[in-house]
């Protein structure tokens, strides 16, 4: 057996850990009970959960981001990389097909992300607050995915390090669930829950939300 087909197999059974590991949690969340806002409702909990995944999202929304924009620009771009990273992996059987210009250009994209990523181990170690806030499962996640995108740029440059890749992939995948990186799961709900608690409570942005507080309010009493 290659070691390029063993590390395949080592892929698939990060994958195979990945899924059944994210299910289990969303399964465990889902039966959990829900916190209830027992104050009066003054407006739409649905109108605050679109704007949490819309107008919420956006950078000049947080006091954090607004304040640090080289921060959130460095953040943006690595999940940009892990987001093409992940597809581009599935794709990898067929490679061979893209022409090697367009290769090296999504080898170069995912370099840039892997760059950006150890970049965030280095604001972690080198700002006193963020150092003391981190923790070994910070620093683990960030090395993997960011070893992952550096290997998968590798692997579109040349076949060889494919099973460097495969093997990163099956490393990273079955960690998703065990560690940090499965906030990609509980993003939803912490959304969800921030939406409809700012919705209830009439306090997202009337601009940002399309309708002023007061016609949520009506909405609500009708």
């Amino acid at each position: 057996m290659s070691v390029l087909l063993v590390s395949k197999w080592a892929a698939l059974a990060g994958l195979a850990v990945c899924v059944a590991g994210l299910g289990l949690r969303w399964r465990r969340s889902m039966e959990r009970a829900r916190p209830r806002d027992l104050a009066p409702a003054r407006g739409s909990g649905m109108a605050g959960v679109v704007y949490a995944f819309s107008a919420g999202m956006m950078p000049w929304a947080k006091e954090s981001t607004r304040r640090h924009w080289a921060a959130y620009m460095r953040g943006i771009g690595f999940h940009v990389g892990i987001f093409a990273g992940l597809p581009l992996l599935a794709a990898s059987p067929w490679w061979g097909l893209l022409p090697h210009a367009v290769r090296l250009g999504l080898g170069t994209m995912l370099g840039l992300g892997a760059v950006l990523g150890a970049a965030g181990i280095v604001m972690r170690l080198s700002e006193p607050i963020l150092r003391a806030l981190s923790t070994a499962d910070d620093f683990a996640a960030i090395v993997l995915v960011s070893a992952f995108l550096a290997l998968e740029a590798a692997a579109l440059a040349s076949a060889a390090w494919m099973p460097a890749m495969y093997l990163a992939a099956g490393i990273v995948l079955a960690y998703i669930p065990l560690g940090k990186i499965r906030h990609c799961l509980y993003f939803f709900f912490a959304r969800a829950f921030f939406g409809q608690f700012v919705g209830r409570r009439a306090v997202i942005h009337p601009h940002a939300s399309g309708a002023s507080p007061a016609t949520l309010a009506g909405e609500t009493r009708q």
